[in-house]
């Protein structure tokens, strides 16, 4: 069975999405952050795994459902991050972030049967997941981070490392308004969706009009 972890920030306003202003104000986009995370929680949840651990940047909260080890981030770029998150995984072990509330439980089943590491790329050319048979945090370390090629250059380490590399479907990150609206559609009986629509609601869909002095 394989360890399911989810690297994450705990969502709070002006930490998290803050490209979504200002479309949503900080609250809003901190609210649809947690939204987000509660559906790929979930998603992870219903997904067979021997173990599953939330490695988290602050504290937990309401989103977060039973089952789930929590475990904190270390100081460091994310790539560090990501190396030490693996460096606590002694078998087949799975990571996702927290920008793709569309991942279901079947995209999150693997068993490294015939491959070594499995990698999910994002439409933005970054990663949404990255599975390794035999765990080794070098594969992640220095591996420029939040980049258009970073999904590239994670790859090419993999293969350079003679890993045999399963590819996963591309999936969007949630990272822009026009990207909330895009992964809701996908998923619109979801936490996401249902908190964007009342975001929606109330902000309207153009960008807020500047306060005036």
């Amino acid at each position: 069975m394989t360890t399911l972890l989810v690297i994450a920030k705990e969502p709070r306003p002006g930490r998290v999405k803050t490209r979504l202003t200002p479309q949503f104000t900080p609250s809003e986009a901190a609210e649809l952050a947690a939204a987000a995370l509660a559906d790929t929680l979930r998603a992870v949840a219903a997904a067979p795994a021997s173990r599953r651990v939330l490695v988290l940047d602050g504290s937990p909260g309401p989103w977060l459902p039973p089952g789930f080890d929590v475990v904190p981030q270390c100081a460091g770029g994310l790539d560090e991050r990501l190396a030490d998150a693996f460096a606590h995984c002694d078998g087949p072990s799975l990571l996702i972030g927290m920008d793709t509330p569309q991942v279901t439980p079947e995209l999150l089943t693997v068993d490294f049967a015939d491959f070594d590491a499995c990698f999910g790329p994002a439409e933005d050319g970054g990663f949404w997941a990255l599975g390794l048979a035999h765990p080794d945090p070098a594969l992640t370390r220095g591996v420029p981070m939040s980049t258009p090629r970073t999904g590239a250059a994670q790859r090419d380490r993999l293969v350079t490392a003679g890993l045999r590399v399963r590819d996963l479907p591309r999936l969007r990150d949630v990272d822009t308004p026009a990207d909330a609206h895009a992964v809701a559609a996908l998923v619109p009986y979801g936490r996401f969706a249902a908190r964007l629509a009342r975001c929606t609601a109330v902000t309207g869909p153009g960008p807020r009009p500047a306060a005036r002095r």
